[in-house]
């Protein structure tokens, strides 16, 4: 692969102000898809150094913000563009009917099927930024059709995305029972052995607190047995005696593994009384738990029961951020029976979660991409490797800004994206017109990906 030098990056750290100036401007250089070199007046540098300079590959950024590219931490690929099917409508709009439309309608799919609407599904993602992703996928099933699906594509696709898949019961653990005796709990097994990176749960799903509870040591279990990481629905209901997250921080902090757990939704601390989060947000620190947040779908399917006032549904993120607490966003769903929307622009999912968490100082701002960047990294254990640093995979995004205030203001959107030192996509011509072989210039309302 040829050199690459990317100049004049504005490099996403989170300075407070609303432009770059010249002087924080830095450049890129790129050999053989990693980052060889980084940092400002490079070209000088470099032909100071004796490397023939003239023989790099030029493209100017413009100044504009550069930044790793974005994680959507919580994904149902499988799931995805299945609300029009019949029988898939959720007429109350709650978390508990779409898993029964969805229960009485998966049996319907194949494995190409969940390719093909997966694979749309990523491709929307990757024009919005996104090279990383952790989906789950649903095991209850005998066939294992959707992990199988995933399975394959995440290999296929590897080149454009990263895919971490969750091997996840959909209808519990312990309340589902299949054909011929099997339990959830022996298809998330399964689908670790056939390869899923993380071991799923859904404990407050499950048909009593007593299987809830023991769904939660079996996910721990496994996760120690298998070396693999974990990422569990979790206490995703308005109901404030929901609290599974303390029983899975306790088990994963004995065992060693709390960095790499993962709590998503845990909707229900929304509910809870202060005296409860001041008690367990010492246990969630030490042991160094994540969380996933998925702001529009639980928006959306929370607070159902509820008059007014009107519960929201969204986790105490925050407080959590506040107590060192790492959390990340996802997109969750796209057009299924949980969630009607989702196009997986993860600049409106940080939007909404700015909202309605009230993170709205200048500071809380400024720092605002980190729930998609480094956060997003750190919940899926590729922290050491992800951020833009020599040595590391030569993987960024261009965004249409010129600081982060400007991008989450504007909500702008990816101008370009870079993968290991391949550009797969770019919105304006202008700034690849030195290196034009290495990009597929995309006009804005018609981008591809090359």
């Amino acid at each position: 692969m040829a050199s690459i030098l990317f100049t004049n990056a504005h490099i996403a750290t989170g300075e407070r102000g609303t432009s770059a100036s010249t002087a924080m401007l830095q450049d890129i250089l790129v050999e053989d898809g990693t980052i060889a070199a980084i940092g400002k007046n490079l070209p000088d540098r470099l032909a100071a150094d004796g490397y023939a300079i003239d023989r790099v590959g030029v493209i100017d950024l413009g100044g504009k913000l550069v930044c790793p590219p974005f994680c959507d931490t919580h994904l149902h690929l499988d799931y995805v563009f299945t609300s029009r099917i019949p029988g898939a409508e959720n007429t109350t709009g709650t978390l508990f009917e779409g898993i029964q439309r969805w229960s009485e309608t998966k049996a319907t799919q194949t494995v190409e099927d969940v390719k093909a609407r997966a694979k749309t599904a990523i491709e929307k993602e990757l024009l919005h930024g996104v090279q990383f992703i952790r989906s789950h996928a649903d095991v209850t099933d005998p066939n294992l059709t959707s992990l199988r699906a995933l399975l394959e594509l995440k290999e296929e696709m590897h080149d454009l995305v990263t895919i971490q898949i969750v091997s996840f019961p959909q209808e519990g653990m312990y309340s589902y029972v299949g054909p011929h005796g099997e339990t959830g709990a022996d298809l998330v097994e399964e689908g670790l052995r056939m390869g899923a990176d993380c071991v799923g749960g859904i404990p407050h799903f499950e048909q009593c607190r007593e299987f809830g509870a023991r769904s939660i040591h079996t996910i721990v279990d496994l996760a120690s047995r298998y070396d693999r990481l974990i990422d569990v629905h979790c206490d995703e209901t308005d109901d404030p005696t929901s609290r599974y997250v303390e029983l899975l921080a306790a088990l994963a902090s004995q065992a060693g593994i709390g960095p790499m757990t993962t709590a998503s939704h845990t909707c229900s601390l929304g509910s809870a009384d202060n005296a409860y989060f001041f008690h367990l947000k010492k246990l969630l620190k030490n042991a160094q738990l994540n969380f996933a947040c998925a702001p529009t779908e639980n928006l959306y399917l929370q607070g159902r029961q509820d008059t007014y006032p009107k519960r929201r549904g969204i986790t105490r993120v925050k407080e959590l951020t506040e107590e060192g607490i790492n959390v990340s966003l996802g997109q969750d769903s796209m057009q299924d029976p949980w969630y009607p929307l989702g196009n997986g622009n993860m600049m409106l999912i940080l939007d909404y979660l700015l909202h309605v968490a009230q993170m709205m100082s200048f500071t809380e701002i400024d720092d605002a991409l980190q729930f998609l960047t480094i956060n997003g990294a750190t919940t899926l254990g590729m922290r050491d490797s992800y951020d833009l640093k020599q040595g590391n995979p030569a993987n960024f995004i261009v965004l249409d800004a010129s600081s982060v205030f400007e991008a989450v203001y504007e909500r702008c959107p990816v101008i370009r994206s870079v993968r290991n030192g391949r550009t797969l996509f770019t919105r304006n011509e202008t700034i690849c017109k030195h290196y034009a072989d290495q990009v597929i210039a995309c006009p804005h309302d018609a981008p591809g990906i090359l």
